[in-house]
């Protein structure tokens, strides 16, 4: 069975959060992974992540961790310096992380979110080829310090760089490094890709880390993803990775904003017992 986990924001209004209260409240609810926002740990001192790791240790969750790079560290801009600074940013991070025991970094860090497609005349190629190189320069540090750089797919309307499985696989190719994986989504996946299961099989062993969700971003269980599709997809490749669900509920704050949660899905739910619920309905298609 994979190991499975949830986002930390499923309880939060902003990105930046205490992450130890919700380590004691996953570990309740029978969770093995805590997702974390990998710009709150590269912040941290190397205390406080002593400190983190210590606490997510002693109560047996492993932590994994995501962001979406601000534009000020864009991998693909046409500005060098904001390139040169995204590098060193993923670099400062490979760090941080590494200090945390290594592990998982998933989501846009090939470039910046969200992102829209410029004005006037536009060059995709230019994008991900300035990202690849990029890329190419950063996952060294992803290298020296135990961690997999995933390239998270997401859908057209916040980012362009990759949207499906077959651009992923082909920038991680480009990139050549065995620390470059990709990262789906079930919820990207349900607008950009013609079958999700074909793209799971598609990654194969590129996959190196999985988000799961909803099409309206609900807890797994409350939408229409095929996700009898999903499990037989994901044991076809033999995927051995983590598991994390990743709903978004609730308006206001930060994550609200961002998100485009503009209606309160939460209304009438208990967060906690509907995550446990979603829990033991994710263990059952794993199967």
């Amino acid at each position: 069975m994979n190991k499975i986990g949830i986002y930390y924001a499923y309880w939060t209004h902003e990105w930046d959060a205490n992450f130890h209260p919700i380590i004691d409240n996953i570990a309740s609810l029978g969770f093995d992974i805590l997702e974390v926002n990998a710009g709150t740990i590269t912040n941290m001192t190397s205390a406080e992540r002593k400190e983190l790791r210590s606490h997510a240790d002693q109560r047996n969750i492993t932590l994994s961790y995501c962001i979406g790079l601000p534009p000020k560290y864009d991998l693909a801009s046409e500005d060098g310096t904001i390139r040169k600074n995204g590098v060193v940013y993923l670099q400062e991070m490979a760090k941080a992380i590494g200090e945390m025991g290594g592990g998982n970094l998933g989501g846009i860090i090939y470039s910046c979110w969200p992102m829209v497609m410029p004005d006037g005349d536009f060059n995709k190629n230019a994008y991900v080829d300035r990202s690849i190189a990029s890329m190419k320069e950063a996952v060294k540090s992803a290298e020296d310090n135990h961690i997999f750089f995933n390239m998270e797919v997401v859908n057209r309307f916040e980012q362009f760089i990759m949207n499906t499985c077959a651009e992923a696989i082909a920038y991680v190719d480009a990139v050549g490094s065995p620390n470059a994986k990709i990262m789906l989504d079930t919820f990207h996946m349900n607008i950009e890709e013609d079958f999700i299961g074909d793209a799971i099989k598609q990654a194969g062993n590129k996959l190196g880390h999985f988000h799961i969700g909803e099409n309206n971003r609900m807890p797994p269980g409350y939408g229409h993803i095929p996700w009898t599709e999903v499990g037989s997809a994901l044991r076809k490749i033999n995927y051995q990775g983590y598991v994390v669900m990743e709903p978004f509920l609730m308006p206001g704050g930060q994550i609200g904003r961002d998100i485009k949660v503009f209606r309160d899905l939460s209304s009438g739910f208990n967060l906690d017992e509907e995550a446990r619920k979603a829990l033991l309905f994710v263990r059952g298609f794993l199967k």
